[in-house]
């Protein structure tokens, strides 16, 4: 019996992508469904032209509950799951995979993790990053999101999870300006997680990224401030040998792991200069 498969796809504003994605998962869905959030520059019709059915549903706040009310409400006919965000598509290789492994899982196999492969300035980004394994296919009913502040992941709720060998890409083609802006966006909520305001959050139901969490404990988080960010930068571009993705690898290693990271360190300066403001107050 042949295995179907339905794939999720939550979008606000993504004309940019849009096509790529559907068109790269066409040829192996049974149906995609693209979860909309009234988006204003054509994704919806660009959806529909490439037969994927359009569901539109109010910003919940966060990712995570935005897919748990589309696993709930969706009428999703297929044995698994697929979830893909617009500016995401599959390599070949794991394409072929899913053609041909599918079908022969066991019954015990609730999920499908996939290796994550950045595409940067238009590079794909071969070193300088850690191994980065998600879990973006599972079997229906047997899966949820966690309720995260940022970088959601699923969870099975029972079974085993197996690992694909083939990987998908993050190639989102907005411009620098975009991304800067996004990840000042991410850095505000991570200081969020790592300060006393975290704990609104988790008063709500959003849980701390493990992630973070994982950095709260580790050797980075023991270093002093602004001094980790430039040895990050160090150890991703020289020890992981960023430097041989050339000019995109270079810029990806200052950005992402140099940049990004001094923004979080200086955020969290500012909010240590400003309880002690208020602890000298008369």
């Amino acid at each position: 019996m042949t295995s179907t498969l339905s794939v999720i796809i939550l979008t606000y504003n993504e004309r940019l992508h849009l096509r790529r994605c559907i068109e790269n998962i066409r040829p192996l869905a049974t149906e995609i469904f693209v979860v909309d959030c009234h988006s204003t520059d054509g994704t919806q019709a660009i959806a529909r032209s490439l037969g994927a059915t359009v569901v539109e549903h109010d910003w919940p706040g966060n990712q995570a509950e935005q897919l748990n009310w589309a696993l709930v409400h969706l009428p999703l006919s297929g044995d698994w799951i697929l979830r893909l965000d617009a500016d995401e598509y599959l390599t070949d290789v794991l394409k072929n995979e899913l053609a041909s492994r599918l079908d022969m899982l066991l019954a015990e196999v609730s999920g499908v993790t996939f290796r994550l492969t950045r595409v940067f300035m238009g590079k794909r980004l071969r070193f300088g990053n850690p191994t980065i394994r998600l879990l973006r296919l599972w079997r229906k009913g047997k899966a949820s999101c966690e309720t995260r502040v940022m970088d959601e992941h699923m969870q099975v709720t029972e079974g085993r999870i197996v690992d694909f060998r083939g990987d998908f890409c993050d190639h989102n083609l907005n411009d620098l300006v975009w991304w800067t802006q996004k990840h000042l966006n991410y850095a505000q909520r991570e200081v969020a997680i790592l300060t006393d305001t975290a704990t609104h959050d988790a008063e709500v139901g959003l849980s701390i990224n493990a992630s973070v969490k994982r950095r709260m404990k580790s050797r980075y988080a023991k270093l002093p401030l602004f001094w980790r960010a430039f040895a990050y930068f160090l150890y991703r571009y020289f020890f992981r040998l960023g430097f041989l993705d050339g000019k995109a690898g270079f810029l990806w290693a200052v950005l992402q792991g140099f940049w990004y990271r001094t923004f979080v360190d200086a955020l969290l300066y500012e909010n240590e200069l400003r309880q002690k403001g208020r602890e000298t107050e008369p």
